[in-house]
């Protein structure tokens, strides 16, 4: 059996499988987060270590655990000391403080590098809280701390060919001065950290040396998670954002997208994320002074496809992608005296499903070929989301068996790890499967492609 592990931002999720993707036991345990000055976002690693324990207990049957495989959310920084110890609180990916260093980390590495990732946030500590930098051993990112708790081994993570910008060298290192000591080696999702400590497993009621797993960061275990694994075929990734991956045959580069190689082996993913779709029903909910997404979908369903003609461009927070645009703001666009609630409510639906053509289309022009969506996260079990997201994209939307697919794609790397499949795509193709298949409602083909037309128009 597996134990599989996926830190998110609010929430931290564990389940046990089998080798045939059964999973045998699942739980979470809610995380908190600390927001100040709206650019610092922080948590407690502590809460980490603490949630693996609340987890482990409830999922019970330990000694039958052959690994454990981790991801998380990232890139979030972790400072450790000389005893093993967080000095102050995670940076998370959403942390912003590094934005006056993130031009000289893009300047040297070639391309622009945001201030949320690693390197811009290690520079404003070494700049502006040097007595932390002096003090840190380790800089880690969030799987691999947690990690480095069950091992004593630390480790980071470089997920895969074409992150090089996002990541460092030695001589990156020697560019920007710091300290190559404090930085560990790297290892590959799919690698091992190193073998669980005799104290984790007396503690926990593991067996002892068990192997503890990279499974890398949550979107490269979502990907396996949710069977794609041939070119053609979409990873949509649904939550407060979606995040949209497209298998590709050979890399494409495009600066609306990031493009890295994708787990399955020779292909490449095309990535794009659109930053308020779930949060845009959210924020929906609190405008028309509805109690939750059920509720919300109830509503939206009391309005007819095309939603009296009103268009919403889902833009609550910039864009990311395609726009790259932290101006951007959402809009309505065609109210009417006519307009009823359930017209706002469907219309802010079909905007998310016309953001996601749009990043799907540009991604074709680029040289993609976009076939079938595989739906992911909070929002994948929403049928009448799904059957939006068909007829306007005009592709098949898979709704696979599990919601997490974090989790059953890390089931997919420690079944590899453990020698029960030859590959990844083995692996995926054997354990995933689809629970239900949305299939485009040709009677609003016509009706989506010109309010579609009239969503980009918008735009300009």
């Amino acid at each position: 059996m597996l134990l599989t592990i996926d830190i998110g931002t609010s929430t931290f999720k564990c389940a046990i499988w089998d080798y045939n993707g059964s999973r045998l036991k699942n739980t979470c345990v809610p995380l908190t987060i600390n927001y100040r000055d709206g650019i610092k976002h922080e948590t407690d690693p502590f809460q980490w270590q603490i949630a693996f324990e609340k987890c482990v207990k409830k999922t019970g049957a330990l000694k039958s655990v052959e690994a454990i495989v981790i991801s998380g959310n990232g890139p979030s920084l972790i400072l450790v000391d000389k005893s093993g110890n967080p000095l102050v609180n995670a940076r998370l990916w959403l942390d912003r403080r590094a934005q006056k260093y993130q031009d000289c980390v893009s300047k040297i590495m070639g391309g622009f590098v945001d201030a949320s990732f690693f390197l811009p946030k290690i520079l404003y500590i070494k700049n502006e809280e040097n007595e932390n930098y002096d003090k840190t051993k380790y800089f880690l990112g969030c799987p691999e701390y947690l990690a480095f708790i069950l091992t004593g081994e630390a480790k980071n993570v470089f997920p895969c060919e074409g992150f090089d910008r996002w990541f460092w060298n030695d001589g990156i290192l020697e560019k920007l001065d710091l300290d190559k000591s404090k930085f560990p080696s790297f290892i590959k999702p799919g690698e091992q950290f190193g073998t669980l400590n005799a104290k984790a497993a007396k503690k926990y009621g593991f067996s002892q040396d068990i192997p503890v797993i990279s499974g890398g960061p949550d979107f490269f275990a979502s990907i396996l998670g949710s069977g794609v694994t041939k070119p053609g075929e979409i990873c949509n990734r649904t939550g407060s954002s979606d995040g949209i991956n497209l298998c590709v045959k050979v890399a494409l580069h495009d600066k609306r997208f990031m493009s890295y190689s994708h787990p399955v082996p020779p292909y490449w993913n095309l990535s794009g994320v659109i930053n308020t779709t779930g949060k845009a029903i959210e924020w929906g909910c609190g405008l028309l002074g509805v109690k939750g997404y059920d509720e919300f979908f109830n509503l939206a369903a009391k309005s007819a496809g095309g939603s009296n003609g009103l268009i919403f461009t889902p833009y609550l927070a910039g864009e990311r992608s395609p726009l790259r645009s932290k101006e951007a703001k959402a809009v309505f666009n065609g109210m009417g005296l006519s307009t009823c609630k359930a017209d706002i409510a469907n219309s802010i639906l079909e905007g998310i499903g016309f953001a996601v053509n749009d990043v799907l289309k540009i991604m074709e022009e680029s040289g993609g070929e976009a076939n079938r969506i595989h739906v992911t996260g909070g929002l994948c079990g929403s049928s009448f989301l799904n059957q939006i997201k068909a007829d306007i994209t005009g592709k098949e939307v898979v709704e696979g068996e599990y919601r997490e697919t974090e989790l059953l794609g890390l089931a997919v790397i420690g079944s590899c790890y453990m020698g029960k499949y030859a590959s990844f795509k083995e692996a995926s193709q054997t354990i995933v499967k689809a629970k239900k298949i949305y299939k485009p409602n040709e009677r609003n083909k016509d009706l989506y492609n010109n309010l579609f037309n009239n969503y980009r128009n918008i735009l300009q």
